[in-house]
């Protein structure tokens, strides 16, 4: 993992714009996949009896989780220039991901482009682009965890 110091500020600067508004953002991420990807909601037991997007926006439940979501993100970006300290949060996440909670790896993938869209929606391409090698980055490694894991 290569970060120029150039592409660590532009990364952070863009994701301290998405997590001001942590929870609304990642409930909004979450929303978005469990209604544009539907099979996605098979994985959380207690979301799968929510049928409309309204709902899962005031679900405690799925809130909670997305600001979880953005918090690890949040962990992630604060140690693009430290490598090691970046794998101690992919790495045990992965794992947990992988062999716990037994999630397809692909999902990662469709919840990054999601945060990468809404970014753009809200604070254009520039941020965007500079947070898209963050995300190339986060599910490259999990996917290296997972096939460290037998996937």
């Amino acid at each position: 993992m290569s970060f120029s110091e150039a592409e660590v500020q532009g990364a952070r600067g863009a994701w301290e714009k998405m997590y001001a508004d942590a929870e609304d953002n990642g409930t909004t991420v979450l929303v978005r996949m469990f209604t544009e990807h539907p099979d996605t909601k098979s994985y959380f037991t207690h979301f799968k009896g929510m049928d409309s997007a309204e709902e899962m926006k005031q679900s405690d439940q799925v809130r909670g989780h997305g600001k979880k979501v953005f918090t690890a993100i949040n962990d992630m970006v604060q140690h693009l220039d430290n490598s090691e300290a970046f794998l101690g949060i992919v790495n045990p996440l992965g794992k947990k991901h992988a062999t716990q909670l037994k999630i397809d790896p692909k999902n990662f993938r469709i919840i990054c482009d999601i945060i990468l869209q809404l970014m753009e929606e809200k604070f254009g391409g520039d941020c965007k682009s500079s947070f898209e090698k963050v995300t190339n980055e986060i599910c490259s490694h999990l996917n290296n965890v997972y096939k460290e894991a037998g996937w």
